[in-house]
């Protein structure tokens, strides 16, 4: 069950016919893993998270330096 906050945040996305307060539900508890978290892991990691997914595991083997970071906006 969404809470008033909850259903407030996602108003936009709920009132799209493909999503609706079922839909958000959905998302609510899905569980998505991203793989890899350079220039597109990265920011779709912060697209799911703010989209309402309930929760995300983000697995990345690289190591976070300098070079990197100008692609891996979530460090």
């Amino acid at each position: 069950m969404m809470t008033d906050s909850e259903l407030l945040h996602y108003a936009r996305q709920i009132l799209l016919s493909d999503v609706d307060v079922d839909g958000q539900e959905r998302l609510k508890q899905s569980h998505v893993v991203v793989l890899g978290l350079g220039g597109l892991g990265s920011p779709l990691s912060l697209y799911l998270g703010a989209a309402g997914v309930g929760r995300l595991t983000l697995v990345d083997g690289d190591i976070v330096d300098e070079t990197n970071l100008h692609r891996q906006v979530i460090h």
